[in-house]
């Protein structure tokens, strides 16, 4: 990245209508956050999607969603549970290809447990890397096709390297690697992980999805950008040496804040 980078934000279809001058002013990269729950991908979303194809009536910015995650991991070692995740994956798929979608952020397996005992016996490090390509094997196939590129983004990653190799590991360009620095944050101050600037180094241009929200280092806040602890400067330093342009999608709990949280950093002199 060489020139001072755009911010986009994720928000649901109701934010969308809230900031949708905000975002098409600069035509920001928008995350969707509205099919993530299996009760929206068990029904029918076609309406959810009609509605977002004419908010988005205008658009030319890098669209994309947060995939489903809620209530499983995309390493389990039971067969029957693999099917599930991955049925629950291809619906999020059909949604980005209604859409017109190009990535969907996925959760990582690697937990705070993970990197104390991958070690630990012999082969474990191999068993989640075959779990996570037995579950995903037939998703990454539909993102190829479909042209969308299924991100990773850390939960628990103490270890900021694990992730990139696993995304490296499927030989596909439709898997790359995503950052959360809230995770990142948390895993530093009470897991011992390496500060977030780290994280980025790692992926070096594996990355192409950043989730900026602000933190103490101690719980997943997604506060406002300049409410919590993160060097914005050093995150946004090691950002500047990518030769990417990842996505940098501003993700608080509070949606008011998004065009304050672009503002501050406008106003350190690193986003806009």
């Amino acid at each position: 990245m060489t020139s001072l980078p755009i911010l986009g934000a994720a928000m649901t279809l109701d934010d969308l209508e809230i900031h949708r001058a905000w975002l098409l002013e600069k035509q920001r990269d928008l995350e969707l956050q509205s099919f993530t729950n299996a009760d929206v991908l068990n029904g029918d979303w076609a309406p959810l999607a009609a509605r977002a194809k004419k908010l988005l009536d205008g658009y030319q910015g890098r669209l994309g969603i947060h995939g489903p995650f809620w209530g499983f991991v995309i390493a389990s070692q039971d067969p029957d549970i693999r099917a599930v995740v991955s049925k629950r994956l291809m619906q999020g798929l059909d949604v980005c290809a209604q859409i017109g979608a190009t990535q969907m952020v996925v959760h990582s397996p690697y937990t705070t447990w993970s990197y104390n005992n991958l070690d630990n016996n012999p082969g474990e490090r191999e068993k989640i890397v075959e779990y996570c390509h037995l579950t995903l094997s037939e998703a990454v196939r539909r993102a190829e096709d479909i042209g969308c590129t299924m991100v990773l983004e850390n939960i628990e990653d103490r270890d900021p390297h694990i992730r990139v190799a696993l995304a490296e590991s499927f030989k596909s360009p439709a898997v790359a690697v995503s950052i959360d620095t809230g995770h990142a944050y948390y895993a530093h101050g009470s897991t011992g992980a390496p500060p977030v600037d780290y994280y980025v180094h790692a992926a070096g241009n594996r990355l192409q999805h950043v989730h900026l929200q602000d933190a103490d280092g101690y719980a997943d806040r997604h506060w406002s950008l300049g409410e919590g602890t993160i060097q914005w400067r050093s995150v946004f330093a090691a950002l500047a040496k990518l030769e990417g342009n990842p996505r940098l999608i501003i993700e608080i709990k509070d949606k008011s804040k998004i065009p304050a949280s672009a503002a501050y950093l406008a106003l350190l002199g690193i986003a806009e």
